[in-house]
């Protein structure tokens, strides 16, 4: 059963961000259920070995630092998931701004099953809650241009869906999710290829044995390759590591014909002077592959009393998450 709170509203964010769209929650559980495994085998040998299987304890995930929230519903899955009978409430929803010393959420019930679950939730959501603070802080650089900040490819290997997932709550957009969601020719693919009018005609031929709704994108790295890339009317041009100069040349000369990205060695000190070239798009490994997980702590209330309502919420063996 699922009980719906809603929380005090937090200051408005700097860039209007709307609501993330949400991961099937058969991909959360798959990917929280390995990590339970991983983590607890065989039972919590120190919470056995401690703890009264009776007692209970009532924790609140607490910010250390301000930030972007993200994987809350994880969080509360990952609870739940460890202990059906475990009541969580959610402060906020993700996507919304936080400060340090909010209480994100408080997770009630069994005193062995809080801390069974601790490590893995907050591994989780410290994660994803630092992805989306550090692309709200490229967004905000951006702000005021046209240029989309997306992530990249490079991410957790087994946790990509939430990673993704996390770039849109802090207000990014996601580049092709795998290999085989979009065509995309990289310099190693265009070295194989040829240049000048060979490179046209072989990226022409791709061209043509694709679908009419699948997107076309290229990679070049030097001026001198756009108009071979440019003659074959593909949808994406990514211009890699090009000076702002450079990428205004680009821009005027693409004219609209196709979608200019920028990449390459994009941080937060050079993002907004990349995005005031006139670029569509500004692609980022950073986001995911060189993020600092936030400090989010998960605090006991020294002599708080257990959720009378624990026992009561559960039902059909599902435990009760409150947003």
């Amino acid at each position: 059963m699922t009980t719906v709170h809603h929380g005090p509203t937090p200051a408005a964010p700097s860039v209007a961000v709307t609501e993330p769209m949400p991961v099937p929650q058969r991909v959360v559980e798959n990917i929280v259920e390995a990590a339970l495994a991983e983590d607890n085998p065989t039972g919590d040998l120190t919470g056995n070995v401690l703890l009264p299987a009776d007692a209970t304890a009532i924790a609140d995930v607490i910010a250390r630092e301000p930030g972007i929230a993200s994987g809350l519903g994880v969080f509360a899955t990952t609870m739940v998931l460890t202990d059906p009978a475990l009541t969580v409430d959610l402060a906020l929803a993700d996507g919304q701004p936080f400060a340090a010393g909010d209480v994100l959420a408080t997770v009630s019930g069994s005193a062995r099953s809080v801390l069974a679950g601790e490590r893995v939730a907050l591994n989780l959501l410290q994660r994803l809650s630092g992805i989306a603070t550090l692309t709200r802080a490229f967004v905000d650089a951006a702000a005021g241009t046209a240029a989309r900040i997306a992530d990249t490819r490079k991410t957790t290997p087994g946790l990509r869906a939430l990673e993704r997932y996390a770039v849109r709550c802090g207000g990014g957009h996601n580049h092709r999710g795998s290999l085989s969601e979009a065509v995309m020719a990289k310099d190693n693919h265009l070295a194989l290829l040829g240049t000048g009018a060979e490179l046209t005609a072989a990226l022409r031929a791709a061209r043509a044995r694709l679908g009419h709704t699948v997107h076309f994108e290229v990679e070049i790295d030097g001026l001198d390759q756009l108009d071979a890339v440019l003659n074959a009317g593909v949808d994406t041009i990514m211009l890699d590591n090009f000076t702002p100069a450079d990428l205004i040349e680009g821009v005027r000369r693409i004219n609209g014909a196709a979608y200019v990205e920028a990449s390459g060695n994009v941080t937060l000190e050079t993002v907004a002077e990349l995005a005031a070239t006139g670029v569509d798009v500004i692609s980022s490994g950073a986001l995911t592959h060189s993020v600092r997980s936030l400090d989010l702590g998960l605090d006991v209330r020294i002599g708080g009393a257990a959720a009378t309502t624990a026992a009561t919420d559960a039902v059909a063996g599902q435990g009760t998450v409150r947003t």
